[in-house]
Protein backbone atom coordinates (compact mmCIF):
# COMPACT_ATOMS: atom_id res chain seq x y z
CA UNK A 1 0.00 0.00 0.00
CA UNK A 2 1.41 3.47 -0.53
CA UNK A 3 0.95 6.83 1.41
CA UNK A 4 -2.37 7.65 2.12
CA UNK A 5 -2.03 11.25 1.66
CA UNK A 6 -4.55 12.80 3.78
CA UNK A 7 -5.75 10.35 5.66
CA UNK A 8 -1.62 10.56 7.43
CA UNK A 9 -2.04 14.86 7.26
CA UNK A 10 -5.58 14.39 8.99
CA UNK A 11 -4.18 11.75 11.67
CA UNK A 12 -0.89 13.98 12.17
CA UNK A 13 -3.00 17.27 12.67
CA UNK A 14 -5.27 15.32 15.01
CA UNK A 15 -2.59 14.35 17.40
CA UNK A 16 -1.33 17.97 17.19
CA UNK A 17 -4.77 18.52 18.65
CA UNK A 18 -4.62 15.64 20.97
CA UNK A 19 -1.37 17.29 22.58
CA UNK A 20 -2.55 20.84 22.48
CA UNK A 21 -5.62 19.57 24.24
CA UNK A 22 -7.62 21.23 21.72
CA UNK A 23 -10.82 18.49 21.90
CA UNK A 24 -13.08 20.88 19.59
CA UNK A 25 -10.29 21.07 17.08
CA UNK A 26 -9.66 16.80 17.72
CA UNK A 27 -13.07 15.90 17.68
CA UNK A 28 -13.79 17.82 13.69
CA UNK A 29 -10.61 16.06 12.32
CA UNK A 30 -11.52 12.68 14.30
CA UNK A 31 -14.84 12.51 12.41
CA UNK A 32 -13.16 13.51 8.65
CA UNK A 33 -10.38 10.81 9.29
CA UNK A 34 -13.64 8.31 9.90
CA UNK A 35 -15.22 9.49 6.76
CA UNK A 36 -11.75 9.06 4.98
CA UNK A 37 -11.62 5.43 6.23
CA UNK A 38 -14.60 4.48 5.33
CA UNK A 39 -13.95 5.85 1.85
CA UNK A 40 -10.92 3.19 1.59
CA UNK A 41 -13.08 0.85 3.61
CA UNK A 42 -15.60 0.86 0.64
CA UNK A 43 -13.40 1.44 -2.26
CA UNK A 44 -11.00 -1.35 -0.92
CA UNK A 45 -7.78 0.36 -2.14
CA UNK A 46 -6.28 3.89 -1.79
CA UNK A 47 -8.59 6.93 -2.51
CA UNK A 48 -7.20 9.07 -5.34
CA UNK A 49 -6.52 13.17 -4.18
CA UNK A 50 -10.03 13.43 -6.18
CA UNK A 51 -11.62 10.95 -4.17
CA UNK A 52 -10.22 12.68 -0.31
CA UNK A 53 -11.20 16.23 -1.59
CA UNK A 54 -14.81 14.98 -2.44
CA UNK A 55 -15.31 13.14 0.77
CA UNK A 56 -13.58 16.73 2.51
CA UNK A 57 -16.00 18.82 0.10
CA UNK A 58 -19.14 16.41 1.06
CA UNK A 59 -18.32 16.79 5.06
CA UNK A 60 -18.31 20.19 4.29
CA UNK A 61 -21.76 20.69 2.50
CA UNK A 62 -23.26 18.71 5.12
CA UNK A 63 -21.90 21.20 7.50
CA UNK A 64 -23.40 23.90 5.49
CA UNK A 65 -26.71 22.33 5.26
CA UNK A 66 -26.64 21.70 9.47
CA UNK A 67 -25.38 25.96 9.49
CA UNK A 68 -28.66 26.61 7.40
CA UNK A 69 -31.35 24.50 8.68
CA UNK A 70 -30.34 25.78 12.34
CA UNK A 71 -33.25 27.66 14.68
CA UNK A 72 -31.98 31.12 14.38
CA UNK A 73 -31.57 31.00 18.28
CA UNK A 74 -29.22 28.26 18.30
CA UNK A 75 -26.09 30.22 18.41
CA UNK A 76 -24.12 27.19 20.17
CA UNK A 77 -25.34 25.04 16.35
CA UNK A 78 -23.90 28.06 14.40
CA UNK A 79 -20.81 28.45 16.00
CA UNK A 80 -20.15 24.98 15.95
CA UNK A 81 -20.74 24.74 12.45
CA UNK A 82 -18.46 27.81 11.23
CA UNK A 83 -15.77 26.33 13.30
CA UNK A 84 -16.10 22.94 11.64
CA UNK A 85 -16.03 24.43 8.32
CA UNK A 86 -13.16 26.76 9.01
CA UNK A 87 -11.10 23.30 9.79
CA UNK A 88 -12.63 21.76 6.85
CA UNK A 89 -11.93 24.02 4.33
CA UNK A 90 -7.91 23.54 5.72
CA UNK A 91 -8.35 20.46 3.22
CA UNK A 92 -9.84 21.23 0.34
CA UNK A 93 -8.01 22.77 -3.03
CA UNK A 94 -8.19 26.83 -3.31
CA UNK A 95 -11.52 27.65 -4.47
CA UNK A 96 -12.15 29.37 -7.66
CA UNK A 97 -13.53 32.92 -7.53
CA UNK A 98 -16.14 34.20 -9.86
CA UNK A 99 -13.97 35.62 -11.95
CA UNK A 100 -12.49 32.25 -12.66
CA UNK A 101 -15.60 30.27 -12.58
CA UNK A 102 -16.73 32.97 -15.63
CA UNK A 103 -13.27 32.46 -17.31
CA UNK A 104 -13.88 28.47 -17.50
CA UNK A 105 -17.58 28.90 -18.48
CA UNK A 106 -16.36 31.61 -21.57
CA UNK A 107 -13.85 28.51 -22.48
CA UNK A 108 -15.84 25.59 -22.34
CA UNK A 109 -18.51 27.85 -24.47
CA UNK A 110 -16.28 28.27 -26.71
CA UNK A 111 -14.69 24.83 -26.75
CA UNK A 112 -18.40 23.43 -27.76
CA UNK A 113 -19.10 26.62 -30.36
CA UNK A 114 -21.82 28.08 -28.25
CA UNK A 115 -22.24 31.89 -29.23
CA UNK A 116 -25.51 32.24 -27.26
CA UNK A 117 -25.84 29.59 -24.53
CA UNK A 118 -29.54 28.87 -23.77
CA UNK A 119 -31.68 26.88 -20.96
CA UNK A 120 -31.25 24.03 -23.62
CA UNK A 121 -27.83 23.82 -24.04
CA UNK A 122 -27.35 23.28 -19.93
CA UNK A 123 -26.89 20.10 -19.94
CA UNK A 124 -24.14 20.21 -22.43
CA UNK A 125 -22.34 22.91 -21.47
CA UNK A 126 -22.73 21.54 -17.35
CA UNK A 127 -21.23 17.61 -18.47
CA UNK A 128 -18.04 19.72 -20.47
CA UNK A 129 -17.53 22.69 -17.19
CA UNK A 130 -18.15 20.25 -14.01
CA UNK A 131 -15.31 18.08 -14.90
CA UNK A 132 -13.18 21.53 -14.99
CA UNK A 133 -14.50 22.65 -12.09
CA UNK A 134 -15.07 19.42 -9.53
CA UNK A 135 -13.52 20.34 -6.25
CA UNK A 136 -12.62 24.19 -6.76
CA UNK A 137 -15.63 25.78 -7.20
CA UNK A 138 -19.35 24.18 -5.38
CA UNK A 139 -21.92 23.69 -7.89
CA UNK A 140 -24.51 25.84 -7.10
CA UNK A 141 -22.54 28.83 -7.77
CA UNK A 142 -21.73 27.29 -11.04
CA UNK A 143 -25.12 26.92 -12.02
CA UNK A 144 -25.66 30.80 -11.03
CA UNK A 145 -22.98 32.27 -12.97
CA UNK A 146 -23.69 29.45 -16.07
CA UNK A 147 -27.65 30.56 -15.45
CA UNK A 148 -26.51 34.68 -16.07
CA UNK A 149 -25.53 33.91 -19.45
CA UNK A 150 -28.31 32.26 -20.50
CA UNK A 151 -30.44 34.97 -22.96
CA UNK A 152 -33.70 33.39 -22.80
Amino acid sequence: MLAMGMVDDVRAQMMAAMKARDSKRKDVLSNLLAALKNGVIQKREDLTTEEETAIVARELKQTKETLESAPADRSDIKEECFYKISVLSEFMPEQMDEAEIRKTIESVLEKLGITEPSVKQKGIIMRELMPQVKGKAEGKLVNEILGSYFAD
